[in-house]
């Protein structure tokens, strides 16, 4: 494949991880990405099971993302008095390895050996027989043999090459945020619940989280003024320390704020344009977007050096491979599970993780899913 010339947009996660396995593979990558650089910081993600791990370690990253492993943390669920109501322990909320995504991102970005343009956005795609014309907002037009969209639930790849995103994403009755709001609010995780709005505060995933239902919101998301607003908005007259936190949200050093969605497209690929991670198979907080990315990646790439770089042959092969992995994806939402619509769901939510036999079942499942793929060792063409 070293004659292979491809474009990935997205430098998150998904699309670092491709193009390690892509270069490793003699193809010539060039990542873009919106952002200046590298994102920092950003909430924890998490690996699970045997699967994700032998695909780390494959990717000679495995002791790098173990050593700068957060750790699974307990999260207190408590009332408006912050008197405790149940315990998540640490290995459902944190998987096997925990890790803040920005220091993930870094990890893999130091591994890839490949062009990025920062800064920069496609912003049109021609395929031609020889490849895809590919024009950029900032850097000049050039052409590349494959085209991979690894840039999120919001791909702008997948809007070029498939059509608008209300055609493959849908909103699922929540929004969460994440906002740094000062090292004085560290300390032991816990989580406070009224119906259909929860805030958190300490641990891993930010220094505050928050998940609220809502119907769908209209907004400018480059707006961040207005997207602090509609969270402030959002948790009026809330109890325990949310006034408090909500005086804090106009002046956050950081602030995220995204619908949940669940993105679901008949095909990943499309031509010389392929899919991979959230942008082929989002469902947000999920619980198994980063695992997913990174599996994903692997069997793309090997799929790939297979196939020889022939991309009808490969990108046929990905989705057989990996559609019934990434049916986890279609599951429901952690939505209704994280910020319930009354006290009675509230209640019952909480008593899960009171009910040891109730937690082991939802242990087992999130293993089986994590684990649900039997991988070959491309490598040895096995």
């Amino acid at each position: 494949m070293k004659n292979l010339t491809v474009l990935i947009s997205g430098a998150s996660i998904a699309g670092p991880a491709l193009a390690l396995w892509l270069t490793r593979y003699g193809c010539t990558v060039t990542v873009v990405e919106r952002a200046p650089a590298v994102r920092p910081g950003g909430q924890a993600v998490d690996f699970k099971g045997a699967t994700h791990r032998t695909v780390l370690e494959r990717m000679g990253i495995l002791n790098e993302v173990v050593a700068r492993q957060t750790g699974g943390t307990d999260q207190t669920i408590i009332d408006a008095q912050g008197r405790p109501r149940a315990v998540i322990p640490g290995e459902f909320t944190g998987g096997e390895i925990e890790i803040r995504r920005g220091e993930l991102a870094e990890i893999l970005a130091a591994h890839t050996d490949c062009e990025y343009l920062f800064g920069d956005t496609i912003t049109a795609l021609t395929e031609t027989p020889d490849g895809v014309d590919v024009t950029f907002a900032h850097a000049g037009p050039r052409r590349f043999d494959l085209v991979v969209g690894a840039d999120g639930i919001h791909s702008n790849v997948r809007r070029l090459a498939f059509g608008p995103e209300r055609d493959y994403v849908e909103f699922l009755g929540h929004y969460y945020a994440l906002a740094e709001l000062g090292e004085e609010l560290g300390g032991e995780p816990v989580m406070y619940n009224e119906p259909g709005r929860m805030a958190a505060v300490g641990g891993p995933k930010a220094s505050a989280f928050f998940v609220f239902a809502s119907p769908e919101l209209d907004y400018d998301r480059t707006d961040t003024g207005r997207q602090r607003q509609l969270l402030i908005d959002a948790y009026r007259g809330a109890g325990w320390r949310v006034p408090e936190l909500m005086v804090k949200i106009p002046q956050a050093r950081e602030f995220y704020l995204d619908s949940l969605a669940r993105v679901t497209i008949d095909h990943y690929s499309r031509g010389r344009v392929v899919l991979l991670g959230d942008a082929a198979y989002g469902n947000t907080l999920g619980g198994f977007g980063t695992g997913l990315a990174v599996v994903g990646a692997y069997v793309l790439a090997g799929e790939l050096r297979a196939a020889g770089g022939d991309h009808r042959v490969a990108f046929a092969r990905y989705e057989e491979q990996f559609r019934g992995y990434a049916k986890v994806s279609q599951r429901g939402s952690a939505g209704p599970f994280l910020a319930p619509p009354s006290p009675l769901r509230i209640r019952l939510r909480d008593w899960t993780f009171k009910s040891r036999f109730l937690l082991g079942l939802m242990l087992k499942a999130t293993d089986k899913f994590a684990t649900g793929i039997e991988l070959k060792d491309y490598a040895s063409g096995s």
